[in-house]
């Protein structure tokens, strides 16, 4: 059994999609056996978001008690530490969190910002999981930042590296990794009469970034080659979208059926329960991951395809490295997407099946992190 220190975001965004996208590797790496600990820090002022009020703080009230409710049930309620703004401790103290690390076998670094280097200094051995291919390089290199000092660099950018992927390196070596899913957590639910083809969307969740000459964008743009899908097929479709910006009287227009984020992605459990009511995903990708070919698969989709619910997905790559054609469309153009969708409805239990059985022998926590761990020579 090894130890194993997961740092990520929960406590600032205590959202659906977050919260099971963080759940995913900690209870992943918990059913393999091991001892799991939480970890998280305010990072920068305003850094925690309040749903309720829909503003960013240094309030972390919320964030607690939902990181709390969400790890109890597997019996972690007393395995984490957050480090609020004012440098204050909740959880495990600072001694009991230094000795967590000074025993540690592996520290897995999701998204702290190097914030908790310090500490895992004394942890056997060190991983950067990259969860935003592209977008985390061309940042950190126009504005000319290091990423930190690991032992190993991982990215579910599975094209990282090789030579049909225009992600910069940076000069690092990066794994490769699909997100992983608990599948037994996404349990095959019956299709509500009607359900629509869904995702959870931001329509810009953060700025464009220039690099080389290109300008690389968020969904936004690549949604606009899709905009006119459910003029197309026969199945509705809805967006749960959030995000600056989001031109809802234009979607609406087009076909597309409008969801609340914030009440879908309330909790993990609103979040698995958005899936269950779908038929199956559309999904675009943001403009970093289909422009660079970075072999991008979304956690989120992983999570539909457990539920049985079969993905038509905008493609990075990612279809070099999945089975596609039954339960998971890998598509370039709204014909593709179109065409894909009305498949999925005429051959409905098939492409059900299909989409579970990706999930179980492809993305299965017990199938990725066991990977993972033994690459690195843990456990």
């Amino acid at each position: 059994m090894a130890r194993i220190v997961v740092g990520s975001y929960v406590v600032r965004f205590p959202l659906g999609g977050y919260l099971s996208w963080a759940l995913q590797w900690i209870v992943g790496f918990q059913r393999l056996g091991h001892e799991v600990y939480f970890v998280e820090k305010s990072g920068w002022p305003n850094s925690c978001y309040d749903p309720a009020r829909d503003v960013m703080t240094d309030d972390c009230t919320i964030g607690l008690r939902t990181l709390v409710e969400h790890l109890a049930p597997f019996q972690l309620q007393d395995r984490w530490c957050y480090v609020d703004a004012r440098g204050n401790y909740h959880g495990l103290s600072r001694t009991a969190i230094e000795e967590v690390f000074a025993s540690a076998d592996l520290f897995v670094d999701m998204g702290t910002h190097g914030t908790w280097l310090n500490e895992a200094s004394r942890a056997q051995a060190r991983v950067l999981v990259d969860g935003d291919p592209g977008y985390t390089q061309m940042r950190a290199l126009s504005h000319d930042e290091d990423l930190g000092a690991y032992d190993h660099y991982y990215s579910v950018g599975r094209n990282l590296g090789t030579a049909g992927c225009t992600v910069p390196t940076m000069g690092l070596k990066w794994r490769p990794i699909f997100d992983p899913v608990v599948v037994d957590l996404f349990p095959v639910r019956p299709v509500p009469a009607g359900a629509p083809f869904t995702t959870v969307m931001a329509w810009q969740s953060y700025p464009s970034v220039v690099y080389n000459g290109t300008t690389y964008g968020a969904k936004a743009a690549e949604f606009e080659k899709f905009i006119d899908l459910p003029s197309r097929t026969t199945v509705p479709l809805a967006l749960a979208v959030g995000g600056s910006r989001v031109p809802g009287e234009r979607l609406a227009s087009a076909g597309w059926r409008l969801e609340n984020p914030l009440e879908t992605t309330r909790s993990a459990a609103t979040f698995r329960d958005f899936i269950a009511a779908s038929r199956g995903e559309f999904s675009v990708n943001k403009n970093f991951y289909v422009a660079t070919n970075s072999g991008f698969f979304s956690d989120r989709s992983a999570a539909y395809l457990a539920s049985g619910r079969p993905v038509v997905m905008q493609d990075t790559g990612f279809s070099a490295h999945l089975p596609c054609g039954c339960g998971l469309f890998a598509v370039q153009t709204v014909d593709e997407a179109a065409a894909a969708i009305e498949l999925v409805r005429g051959d409905y239990e098939r492409q059900s099946r299909g989409a579970r059985e990706i999930a179980r022998t492809c993305l299965d926590s017990s199938v990725v992190l066991r990977a993972f761990l033994t690459e690195l020579g843990v456990g």
